[in-house]
């Protein structure tokens, strides 16, 4: 069993499944996927509605989860997990995290993968439920000590080891403890019966905390601290292959083993670097950076200074400087510079573990997000997983709103609805800081909306800061596409959309381009229809419309989709005037070909794709 302060500091897997069988097991998922890294909610069709994703199979399901390396949390009975996976069962080495989570929250039980994650995740879980996570693994039992599952960074390079050593201890048996680098209070001071090394006979269960390459037995494990910098430089458009190359040959050469790098390390200016990010990633570890005066102040220390370097960058050492700055003023530089043909690296040891958050700032991330129309069984798993990962949201507030279940508790900045410049290059500015950023726009970012302005002002003013981001956009479910779904398949063939807001596009392009929709007989979306300033765009675009297609075209008059107040009616475009719509309304007029029809006791708009054609050559 365990309580809350013991959750501190446990290294919890990413992207649990949060398997929901009942209505009300929803509420408790959700509210665990606010703790947990990447968590997605999958209910069973039928009973669960507004799941991130729906199953009609539990068992089939949970099977393919499990089987795909999925950590799992289950809002239902043990026995449940329990039949379904345990044909599966095999190597527990392999086996992701299983939580079976009593459906008050007031028991989570670690079913399997106790120390590859599901002790840690029932321990959050049970202190965010305010009920008992219950423990069964001896040593966490015994010791509070997971000695296949150490501290975040750590890593164990023979897991298979850790069954004997933990036997032993608790067996009574004295176990030789040797620490070559590294804080080892969490073995020390867990109450497990360590010496130090000289004080058993050879040949007893030992533990080995080093930086170098070292081989363990089934009785030696080895255990691998986070304290290795790894300082790398190179220029622009490096092969990722190169510096990889460089750095495991680097370390190599020092007798390091890779598995104690914490980080890697270099210059701002190489944030942006597809090989360092390459790196990091094949390390499996982060990529931090530092200012250029920050690594300047390491030019005491360093081996290898450059003049010519200080010339183009303004420090004196890039790779030496950053795996000093990285290893702190109590660490060293172990291994100098080391050179390929594009690329440097050196490696700096900490004197205690590094913790890369503190240190340098990462790579800054901006992710422009469509939320889609307000609904959340309308917004992707992706934006939410983009608005989960984000530190920072920003965008206008009453989106915010929509979505203030998914990032309670993040750092929210918001404007006023007309001050979309502002919004951008807040969120451009806190990724530029090394933030996670989320810019949220309604409906699809990139369809009236955010999208476009990012891209335009990174292209009007070049800034430094800004080009070195990590953007991308995530889609959302547009106001047409939500439009249609309510009414049909009135976009059943061609279409375009066109905003009727003449505020950044002049009144004779909006003009051109509704009669080239008209002449090209389009079904067309008119976006920002009416405002309460602007009321005769509505009633031209009709005129032009009028000119080409029947006044009994229909007209769908979508407005506020997917939120309270949600209307969808159907009228024809003769009738179309100004008092029909406003800024919340979606217009969608039909073509030539579009039918209103009326089965059973459903209204339908649709546009005939052309399959009559081939339903008359195959009656």
């Amino acid at each position: 069993m365990t309580d809350q302060a013991s959750t501190v500091g446990v290294k919890l897997p990413e992207g649990t499944v949060l398997i929901v069988l009942d209505a009300g097991g929803l509420a408790l998922a959700r509210k665990l996927q606010g703790v947990l890294p990447g968590a997605s909610v999958h209910g069973l069709a039928g009973r669960v509605e507004g799941a991130d994703k729906t199953f009609t199979d539990t068992i089939r399901h949970v099977q393919d989860l499990f089987a795909a390396g999925r950590p799992l949390a289950g809002m239902c009975a043990s026995g449940i997990l329990i039949r379904a996976l345990a044909p599966l069962l095999g190597d527990k080495w392999l086996e992701p995290p299983v939580v079976a989570v009593a459906g008050d929250g007031s028991a989570a039980v670690p079913l399997l993968g106790g120390h590859r994650g599901a002790n840690a995740l029932a321990q959050v879980i049970a202190t965010e439920t305010g009920g008992t996570a219950a423990l069964t693994t001896a040593g966490d039992l015994r010791f509070g000590l997971a000695l296949d599952d150490p501290p975040p960074g750590w890593r164990v390079h023979n897991p298979v080891a850790a069954k004997a050593v933990t036997a032993a201890l608790l067996a009574g048996e004295t176990v030789e403890l040797t620490v070559e680098a590294g804080e080892d209070r969490w073995l020390t001071q867990s109450g497990a019966p360590f010496a130090e090394q000289g004080e058993v006979s050879a040949g007893e269960v030992s533990v080995i905390v080093t930086d170098k390459i070292t081989d363990g037995n089934g009785r030696t494990l080895v255990l691998h601290p986070p304290v290795l910098a790894l300082g790398v430089g190179c220029e622009r458009g490096t092969q990722p292959e190169e510096l990889i190359a460089l750095a495991e040959q680097t370390l190599a050469g020092g007798g390091l083993n890779a598995r104690a790098v914490a980080c890697v390390v270099s210059l701002d200016l190489k944030a942006d670097e597809a090989a360092v990010h390459a790196l990091a990633r094949h390390l499996d570890v982060p990529a931090r950076f530092f200012d250029a005066a920050r690594l300047e102040k390491e030019s005491p220390r360093l081996v290898n200074p450059s003049e010519a370097v200080f010339a183009e960058v303004g420090c004196h050492g890039v790779a030496e400087g950053a795996a000093l700055a990285a290893a702190g003023a109590d660490g060293a530089l172990i291994v100098p510079k080391n050179k390929s043909k594009r690329a440097t690296c050196a490696v700096g040891r900490s004197a205690a573990d590094i913790n890369p958050v503190d240190i340098g700032q990462p790579q800054g991330k901006l992710t422009i997000v469509g939320i889609g129309p307000g609904q959340d069984a309308w917004r992707t798993p992706a934006a939410t997983a983009a608005l989960r990962e984000a530190s920072d949201i920003v965008g206008y507030g009453l989106y915010l709103d929509l979505i203030a279940d998914v990032i309670a508790g993040k750092a929210r900045h918001q404007s006023e609805l007309a001050e979309e410049e502002t919004r951008v290059r807040a969120a451009l500015d806190l990724a530029a800081r090394g933030r996670t950023v989320a810019l949220v726009s309604s409906g699809d970012a990139g369809i009236y909306a955010l999208a476009a302005l990012a891209f335009e002002l990174l292209d009007r003013e070049n800034k430094d800061d800004w080009n070195r981001l990590d953007i991308s956009v995530t889609p959302g479910i547009s106001a047409l596409q939500a439009a249609a779904s309510r009414i049909g398949a009135p976009l059943g063939h061609d279409f375009c959309t066109v905003s009727l807001s003449d505020l950044l596009t002049p009144w004779d392009e909006i003009e051109r381009r509704l009669k080239a929709a008209a002449d090209g007989d389009f079904i067309i979306a008119l976006y920002n229809p009416v405002s309460k300033r602007r009321r005769t765009q509505l009633v031209a675009a009709r005129d032009i419309l009028l000119s080409g297609r029947p006044p009994t075209t229909p007209v769908v008059l979508a407005r506020n989709l997917g939120r309270d107040g949600e209307t969808v009616d159907v009228i024809s475009l003769e009738e179309l005037t100004p008092d029909h719509a406003d800024m919340l309304t979606l217009v969608l007029i039909g073509n030539g070909q579009t039918r209103l029809i009326e089965r059973g006791v459903g209204r339908w708009v649709y546009t005939p794709r052309g399959y009559a054609k081939k339903m008359e050559k195959n009656p």
